[in-house]
């Protein structure tokens, strides 16, 4: 039976990976933007894919190199001009986009580029992230959101409700969707039950 490796049991086990590997076939050319870590790229390559990542934080750079797979440092806010049309099958923002300053710009870019495109986001309608709001007055701080208003990187907060609306408004494809609780897949009332969503758009 073929073991574990170091680099595998250390990648702490996330439903929006399972997802993801579960819809990109073996052989298909990936863009991970905002990589982290090199977690998903690492898992990718596993599966026969080909991925490369981009990625700003240097130390995070550092394990994607640990790991063996192919990142470029760079910040996505910078623009993405330097890719061809069509040029990938499909191009991931994981909990990235949130963090961009011009969100509706790159997704466009990341659709020239990408024949499809995964978007991955903590859900702002989350019932929790609501109540923190209503009953103390605060800037919610969660599990998904964990930093402080005064040094969170993300720039823009947003639900299930509002990136549909934006997809619909900018005329995009949304070809699947899931929502995740921690480890659990939510059908029921996503915007208000679920910490995590996931869209696939054209």
């Amino acid at each position: 039976m073929k073991g574990i490796s170091d680099s595998e049991s250390k990648i702490i086990q996330r439903p929006d990976f399972d997802y993801i590997l579960s819809v990109i076939p073996s052989g298909a050319r990936v863009l991970d933007l905002g990589c982290g870590n090199g977690d998903l790229l690492y898992l990718l390559k596993q599966k026969g894919i080909w991925g490369q990542g981009i990625e700003k934080d240097e130390d995070a750079i550092v394990e994607c190199i640990k790991k063996g797979v192919y990142v470029h440092h760079g910040d996505i806010d910078e623009g993405l001009e330097h890719h061809e049309d069509k040029k990938f099958d499909c191009v991931i923002l994981n909990q990235t986009i949130q963090e961009t300053r011009h969100p509706g710009k790159i997704i466009k870019e990341c659709l020239r580029i990408g024949k499809r495109v995964i978007v991955v986001f903590p859900n702002f309608g989350y019932w929790e992230v609501r109540f923190k709001i209503l009953f103390q007055g605060k800037t919610p701080v969660t599990d998904l959101l964990p930093y402080r208003w005064f040094d969170t990187p993300n720039l823009h907060f947003l639900s299930v409700l509002d990136f549909i609306e934006f997809c619909q408004i900018q005329k995009f494809t949304i070809e699947d969707r899931a929502f995740f609780r921690d480890l659990m897949q939510i059908k029921f009332q996503p915007n208000f039950f679920a910490k995590l969503a996931l869209f696939q758009i054209r």
